[in-house]
């Protein structure tokens, strides 16, 4: 598929590339920003499975750039943001990245150590797995990759702060909702409208972070298994069937955005220059080591030993 024509699909692709975003994923936080003001009195900020780097332009120019362009605020005052991701990715402004695994403690004494000792006031996470389009599958995988993120969440949250992650709406979402619940009294579901309709994605907004009294960061798993278990112990089975029917959970589910706003579902008109012509912009920022670059490297090595073999087999016949 060419340029022109993607950018003519998808509204949100093209304005950011306009706009200077590295990927359309930068509007799904600013929408739930403007829903939840979960930048308001932030300083310190974790911003997990943070490659190619959209969500944490979003805190650069939203936290740090305008602490930077504030001549009253010195150097010690400004915002503090911390990206981890497995794969690295380009330099942002104000942002320090961390390569590392999230499913990690020692990535969380790494981030620690960032801040000086200090906890952060908001930890994102924008994270999935290659979806399979077996949406039950996607969904578990992705709760598990959720629930991995609280591994992070748990050491380096300080109490009363946000968690703010990606989700994949299924059966099993009352279970996951309710083992947030455990760490987060308020916890809603929302789905920005850059989000496509099409899409199972949502984004679950965790506020006021109060974990169980006496709970010890080591017990996370042990406590999250017990959630799928009716009487609390015993047979642990982690499932969400006993949260139907009388013990039924309702969740709280909320959409983002203005209304008046563009549709992600539907093809926009492209904007012309004065000679009727349409020029489309690159990618902001193409991944600097994508997973799949070595798939490509023995593709075009591929090709090309296939393209010698015709050659030579045209001067054989020659």
């Amino acid at each position: 598929m060419g340029k022109a024509s993607k950018d003519k699909r998808d509204i949100y692709y093209r304005k950011a590339k306009e706009e200077g975003w590295r990927a359309r994923s930068a509007f799904k936080l600013l929408q739930i920003d403007d829903e939840f003001n979960i930048f308001e009195g932030v300083k310190r900020v974790v911003d997990l499975c943070a490659a190619p780097g959209s969500w944490s332009q979003v805190l650069s120019r939203k936290l740090y750039i305008p602490s930077k362009l504030n001549p009253e605020c010195r150097n010690g005052d400004r915002p503090l943001i911390v990206a981890i991701d497995l794969q690295p990715m380009a330099p942002i402004d104000g942002v320090i990245q961390v390569q590392g695994d999230i499913t990690n403690a020692r990535t969380a004494e790494v981030v620690i150590k960032h801040f000086d000792g200090c906890k952060a006031d908001l930890v994102v996470c924008d994270g999935a797995p290659d979806v399979t389009g077996l949406h039950d599958m996607d969904e578990f995988v992705q709760s598990q990759l959720i629930l991995a993120a609280l591994t992070i969440v748990t050491h380096v949250l300080r109490v009363g702060g946000k968690f703010i992650s990606k989700i994949f709406r299924g059966k099993d979402t009352s279970l996951l909702y309710c083992q947030l619940k455990l760490f987060f009294p308020r916890v809603t579901f929302a789905k920005p409208r850059s989000s496509r309709n099409s899409s199972i994605e949502a984004f679950a907004v965790c506020e006021d972070y109060s974990p169980p009294e006496g709970f010890n960061p080591n017990d996370l798993y042990r406590l999250l298994e017990k959630v799928g278990s009716p009487c609390g112990s015993g047979d642990l089975d982690c499932s969400s069937a006993w949260l139907e029917g009388p013990n039924k959970v309702y969740i709280p589910f909320l959409a983002c955005g203005d209304l008046n706003g563009y549709d992600s579902d539907r093809s926009y008109p492209l904007p012309t220059s004065a000679d009727g012509s349409y020029r489309s912009l690159d990618p902001v920022q193409p991944p600097i080591a994508p997973p799949y670059k070595r798939a490509l490297e023995l593709k075009k090595a591929s090709s090309s030993h296939a393209t010698a073999v015709v050659d030579m087999d045209s001067l054989t016949l020659s």
